[in-house]
């Protein structure tokens, strides 16, 4: 976390250069002292340190300027730094002028010139005045900050990406927020930079893809070795599972994640039928203890990378990424997941990011307070997501196609939602067509049986149905099913794809020797979140046996 920052100004380069030094020795160990010569000076480094979100706790100024006399320079930088402290340096002359200021532009203290030595006469007031700015500010911390329009689709993504990778934000909206104007105005820009991202200590980020924003907050996005024994393309619970199990056991381990680790099963609110948690748990819970196990048994994971390729080299496999650049590997476990499959209703593509989100993550519920939300699916993902937002929306609205929400959802979440007062179940009905200028404003609801269609209105629109494999990358050699789902062990001599090796796939090896898949990116997969992690400790226990035939 960058030091908060003390800023003197006095036009004499000389006094300048004396109460830096002063106040660097004094205070140099817990401050950033910094020093400008004239009131334009101070003003930019003040934009520039609003901006980086570096906190200002002090600002002392000398009265007597050229440009700008101290107390305006003083006023103006309100804007600027609106909590840091200010003391104003003085002659005996303009006391009265000093004085004044306290009740015009909240002075909080004036010193008469010289301040000689400055053990007696500056560093009491200064002790003072930070130790004021100190109890009102016991937790500062280096937050980032982002700003942007609560209807964009890319400031949504990058939302979701700062917080399942537990990177603490601030967000501030352009439109409601003054905040948020405030340092939209400061950043000099214009609304195709939006979301404009904030960290300490550097330039702003204007509409940042998610790698540059992954890189400038110090993720970690580029793998460390040339060579690996396994690469685990995914980081859902059977990538992670794979993970632990692979460097626990000694192989030179990374998992590539092109957006948060825990995959889908991350966004969930609530996991209550995961064995060994009675009282279930988050999703992000889960993905966060598997994480901490993975990185203390030393793999890597590499962040905010799109694999788009794969390429045999030998004995040797290699993942490719988008944009360029590549991992090796001895042996490749897939484990993508799948993504939530697309609605087709008549103005999906036009609102998607701007009302219409496809899945959630469980901190996402607190911007819909008081408004109405429809929720589109009926497996356990979409209850989950009902419920965690009926705590906070005014209403909940579950579209689903099938006629009995049983027949898709486990009973515990069915009785539930049944319970919950805010909570409805639309059966037998879909998504005709939606509406809005800027946003989604209004749904279509069409019944399957009748096709009566009903007309609602509706600011939020959350989808959660089926599941579409993210095998594209694969290319041809991995053979896979009419819907994209990877073929592994037996399944794969039941295909025409060529086997060149003697001996039979392993169970979870893919139509490429060495190359393997687990959890929900295969074939006949439970789509649960136990039977993925099983199947990534077993792809680990596979990789083993292949390896030792290389």
């Amino acid at each position: 976390m960058s030091r908060p920052t003390i800023l003197t100004v006095d036009d004499d380069p000389q006094v300048s250069a004396a109460l830096t030094r002063d106040l660097k020795r004094r205070y140099g160990s817990e401050y950033r002292v910094l020093s400008a010569t004239s009131a334009a000076q101070a003003l930019e480094l003040l934009s520039t340190l609003a901006l980086r979100t570096d906190p200002v706790a002090l600002i002392v100024s000398d009265q007597k300027m050229p440009e700008k006399t101290g107390i305006e320079l003083l006023g103006e930088s309100r804007d600027l730094a609106p909590e840091a402290k200010q003391l104003l340096l003085t002659a005996y002359a303009d006391t009265d002028v000093a004085i004044s200021a306290i009740n015009e532009i909240g002075l909080d203290y004036y010193l008469l010139k010289p301040w000689d030595p400055p053990e007696d006469r500056l560093f009491p007031i200064v002790d003072d005045l930070l130790g004021d700015w100190r109890r009102g500010h016991p937790e500062v911390t280096n937050d980032v900050q982002v700003v942007g329009d609560r209807w964009s689709d890319r400031a949504h993504e990058l939302k979701t990406f700062l917080a399942r990778n537990h990177v603490p934000y601030r967000w501030y909206d352009v439109e409601r927020d003054d905040e948020g104007r405030r340092l939209f105005d400061l950043s000099g820009g214009d609304r195709t930079d939006l979301p404009l991202v904030l960290v300490p200590d550097r330039e702003p980020l204007r509409a940042p893809s998610l790698l540059d924003a992954a890189g400038a907050l110090g993720l970690h996005v580029e793998a460390e070795h040339p060579l690996y024994d396994v690469c685990i393309v995914g980081g859902g619970p059977a990538g992670l599972a794979a993970g632990v199990y692979a460097a626990s056991e000694g192989l030179k381990t990374v998992i590539v994640e092109r957006e948060a680790p825990g995959g889908q099963a991350g966004q969930s609110s609530a996991i209550e039928n995961y064995l060994g948690f009675p009282k279930g748990l988050s999703g992000s819970d889960l993905a966060q203890r598997a994480l901490a196990q993975v990185s203390r048994f030393g793999a890597e994971l590499v962040l905010a990378r799109d694999v788009v390729g794969l390429e045999q080299r030998g004995t040797v496999r290699a993942v490719l990424f988008e944009g360029g650049g590549e991992i090796e590997a001895r042996s490749i476990v897939v484990s993508t997941g799948v993504s939530y499959r697309r609605l087709e209703a008549e103005g999906v593509d036009r609102l998607q990011g701007k009302g219409i989100y496809y899945g959630a993550s469980a901190a996402e519920a607190s911007q819909t307070a008081g408004e109405m939300v429809y929720i589109v699916g009926g497996a356990n993902s979409a209850g989950q997501a009902a419920l965690n937002f009926a705590k906070h929306a005014k209403e909940v609205t579950l579209v689903v196609r099938g006629s009995d929400l049983l027949a898709t959802m486990s009973t515990y979440l069915v009785d539930r939602i049944t319970a919950a007062p805010n909570v409805s179940v639309r059966c037998a009905t879909e998504i005709g067509a939606v509406d809005g200028a800027e946003h989604l404003e209004r749904l279509t609801l069409v019944e399957r049986g009748s096709g009566q269609r009903e007309e609602v209105e509706a600011s939020w629109l959350f989808v959660f149905i089926g599941a579409s494999p993210r095998t594209d990358w694969l290319g041809g050699p991995v053979a896979r099913d009419a819907h994209g789902f990877v073929l592994t062990g037996p399944e794969v001599l039941a295909t025409e794809a060529t086997w060149g090796l003697a001996r039979a796939p392993f169970a979870l090896e893919t139509s490429i020797p060495g190359v393997f898949a687990a959890g929900d990116v295969r074939l006949d997969s439970m789509k649960r979140v136990a039977s993925a992690v099983g199947e990534g400790a077993m792809s680990i226990y596979l990789v083993h046996r292949y390896l030792a035939t290389v």
